[in-house]
C-alpha cells in the first residue's frame, strides 16, 4: 500500500553579496515556513519556503530532502534529480512535465515534489 506525499516548494533566493550581520552564511539555506495539510486520507500536502544565501552560479534547490544551494543549470534545465533531492535509500524520477520529481522509498511509498 503506497502513500503519496505531495510537497510544493517555493524557494526564495537571496544573493550571498547581500550578507550582513545576522544573515545566512554563503552557501547555506534555512526553512522559513513549513505548512502541512493532512485533511485528505493517506495524503499530506506540505508547502515549504526556504531562504538561501547561494554563491555565484548557484540557486536554491533541494539536496537529500533539505533546502540547499545547487548548480543553477540544474534548475534552468529542470533536471531535478541531478541535485540529488531524495534520501540515500530512495530512487528519484523526474515528473513527465518536469514540474518536479518523485522519491520512492524501498517499501514503495512515493513522495511527489512539485516546484512553483
Amino acid at each position: 500500500q503506497s502513500t503519496s506525499t505531495e510537497e510544493t516548494l517555493s524557494l526564495l533566493v537571496r544573493s550571498a553579496d547581500s550578507k550582513v550581520n545576522g544573515q545566512l552564511a554563503a552557501g547555506t539555506c534555512e526553512i522559513v515556513t513549513l505548512n502541512k495539510d493532512s485533511s485528505q486520507p493517506r495524503r499530506t500536502i506540505a508547502r515549504q519556503t526556504a531562504r538561501c544565501a547561494c554563491k555565484k552560479g548557484q540557486i536554491a534547490g533541494t539536496t537529500r530532502a533539505r533546502p540547499a544551494c545547487v548548480d543553477a543549470g540544474i534548475v534552468r534545465k529542470r533536471q531535478w534529480c541531478e541535485m540529488v533531492p531524495c534520501l540515500e535509500d530512495e530512487g528519484c524520477d523526474l515528473l513527465v512535465n518536469k514540474s518536479g520529481w518523485t522519491c520512492t522509498q524501498p517499501g514503495g511509498r512515493v513522495k511527489t515534489t512539485t516546484v512553483s
